[in-house]
């Protein structure tokens, strides 16, 4: 190996690709075929919705499953289930998607933006009793990056305060806390299964909950407030048509059957990644054995030190393990809070944070461990990376490796 960096003209660690996303084969395409052949395509003709809300709700340890076209309606969905209303309060981690504290918004609810822990990125729970007010309704904690929070400790808060947990469990296909599935151990729970996601069917999302009285409520709000049992056009409460396809169901369906060993590939090969990468000064992995007994690792994240590297700024940094053949991103460069629909309080019709505890000045918000992994802290490999062979996980170390040694040469 070249010991001259690639992005100096040197030979790069690796020029092969990591595994490509989605991973699909013949079975797939005849899953899909099937479904178009019966031409009964939308749920209350098929059986594939029902089918794949049973078998992802038993395979996530919960007792009902509601399918729904994405990830942001099946956070807004829970929301209104819980009978969230206009100014109540939610709180949400400023270090995630967008969806988590949009849905809110768009539930007429305020998001409450609480500060992530320094070795998780999840929700520091250690933050959230402070942040309660007499307002506050719901906590909606993110498995970010496919790591379990810490559901014990926001259980109890939640407990003592009457409040509604949804978790958002978008990363956490597989993942398991204290060895149960994530997704339920809330109230009610939301997976998504967008593009990117460790299961896929190009858009699409799931509630679960163990809760036969929200499980109802969010099935009859997905579809057009319709009573379970009633007729056809009887609609007992505000919903809409949230309903998942049978072609999606279908593919869902097929991808399923992958989903447990691509996880447990994940996982390994993250724990491996944790003790090489970790042995590089400057690189600290978020770490283990906070809670998590199977981590699905939609992300893999690890903090990035510019001090140690002679104060190469991070950009830099991943600009040279790019150009080594590993694909690092930085991940989010704001916290939500300092996103312009957040800061300047754009959120259209939905004006339930005028009749909260007053104007929320979100540009002022202060979390300093989200400033910090946004402004230079955090590095991120996605979770088709994590489902290559050891040989690939000793590439990423090799190529971080090279670029800690030649770290004063990119200066120049």
């Amino acid at each position: 190996m070249s010991s001259t960096l690639a992005i100096k003209g040197g030979k790069p660690v690796r020029t092969r690709p990591f595994p490509a996303w989605p991973v699909f084969d013949k079975s797939d395409e005849r899953a899909v075929a099937a479904v178009v052949r019966s031409g009964k395509w939308w749920a209350h003709g098929g059986t594939r919705v029902r089918e794949f809300e049973r078998r992802f709700a038993r395979y996530q340890q919960a007792r009902y499953g509601i399918a729904v076209p994405n990830g942001t309606i099946s956070l807004r969905i829970p929301l209104l289930a819980a009978g969230i209303e206009e100014g109540d309060e939610v709180i949400v981690p400023p270090y995630t998607f967008f969806a988590t504290a949009s849905a809110v918004a768009e539930a007429n609810a305020v998001p409450i933006f609480v500060d992530i822990h320094p070795d998780t990125y999840n929700l520091d729970p250690g933050l959230i009793e402070a942040a309660i007010t007499p307002r506050t309704r719901a906590i909606i904690p993110v498995h970010f990056g496919g790591l379990a929070a810490d559901m014990d400790r926001i259980m109890r808060i939640a407990r003592k305060h009457r409040l509604t947990v949804i978790e958002d469990a978008a990363h956490a296909h597989g993942a398991e806390y204290k060895g149960r599935k994530v997704g339920a151990i809330g109230h009610m729970g939301s997976f998504s299964f967008q593009a990117s996601k460790n299961l896929n069917c190009g858009e699409g999302g799931v509630i679960l909950t163990n809760d036969a009285k929200l499980a109802e409520l969010c099935d009859s709000i997905h579809d057009c407030g319709r009573a379970k049992g009633g007729f056809w056009y009887g609609h007992v409460r505000m919903g809409n048509n949230y309903r998942l396809s049978e072609l999606q169901a279908a593919l869902l369906l097929s991808q399923m059957r992958r989903l447990d060993a691509q996880t447990r590939r994940r996982d390994a090969n993250g724990k491996y990644l944790n003790k090489q990468l970790g042995g590089i000064p400057g690189i600290r992995p978020l770490p283990r054995g906070v809670g998590e007994t199977r981590h699905s690792y939609h992300l893999y994240i690890f903090r990035y030190d510019a001090r140690v590297f002679d104060g190469l700024p991070r950009q830099k940094f991943l600009e040279a393990v790019v150009a080594e053949g590993v694909p690092c991103s930085p991940g989010y460069l704001l916290p939500l809070y300092r996103q312009e629909m957040f800061a300047r309080m754009r959120f259209g019709p939905y004006t339930g944070y005028r009749h909260g505890r007053g104007r929320i000045a979100y540009a002022k918000s202060d979390c300093p461990v989200c400033e910090r992994a946004c402004a230079g802290e955090a590095c991120w490999l996605t979770q088709n990376v994590l489902l290559g062979s050891r040989q690939d996980m000793d590439d990423i170390v090799r190529a971080i490796g090279k670029v800690y040694e030649n770290r004063r040469d990119i200066r120049t």
